[in-house]
């Protein structure tokens, strides 16, 4: 019985987490449809809601603000936008930073996030799988010049994590891409890519 039962979860927990993940992430993406006049939303003419909607809507807003920045009218206003943005105190850190984090990681520029390494931590008889990142032109004349900078996320969470300056001959380059080490990280290394799909339970 018990047997049975196990296998009935193998089979509809990750089905069901799935299924409530797309649903947040479209019911969420929904509430774009918010910011149209009353007029224009979909309610209005076709008399009843439609889920996704916004997700095509915020698809195709992201497409055309891509297309527009593009060329170099769209350069002009996006230099004007975060000139404006850069006078004011508060709001330039946060942009700014998230702007670099966001080139690093999408653009494909840069050196950020572009090597797994393993590094010691959180004691010298321990490893952790972390990412090469950039070390700030302020610190590196103080320290000599084989150190790096690397993040260490957290799990389940890889938003969160510990940025140290390490030595890079204390440390071991990993052959993983990105996507795989964050897979790691997210499942707590229960997920591998070795790994296959069990439907069922040996007796």
């Amino acid at each position: 019985m018990k047997r049975y039962f196990v296998t009935g979860l193998l089979l509809w927990v990750p089905l069901g987490i799935t299924v409530w993940a797309l649903t947040l992430i479209i019911s969420t993406l929904d509430q774009s449809l918010l910011l149209l006049p009353e007029q224009w939303r979909p309610e209005a003419w076709l008399g009843m809601r439609i889920p996704g909607l916004g997700v095509i809507l915020m698809l195709m807003v992201i497409f055309l603000s891509g297309l527009i920045t593009a060329n170099v009218v769209g350069q002009r206003l996006l230099g004007y936008w975060e000139g404006v943005l850069s006078r004011i105190p508060v709001v330039k850190s946060i942009y700014y930073s998230v702007k670099q984090v966001s080139d690093s990681l999408l653009s494909g520029t840069g050196d950020a996030f572009r090597k797994v390494l393993l590094v010691r931590y959180p004691h010298p008889d321990a490893w952790a799988i972390a990412f090469q990142t950039n070390l700030p032109a302020e610190v590196f004349p103080h320290l000599s010049a084989e150190h790096i900078a690397v993040f260490i996320p957290t799990t389940p969470s890889p938003v969160n994590g510990f940025y140290f300056f390490v030595k890079k001959s204390e440390t071991i380059e990993l052959d993983m891409g990105i996507d795989t080490a964050f897979k790691y990280i997210v499942s707590m290394g229960v997920v591998s890519s070795s790994e296959k799909i069990i439907t069922a339970i040996p007796l």
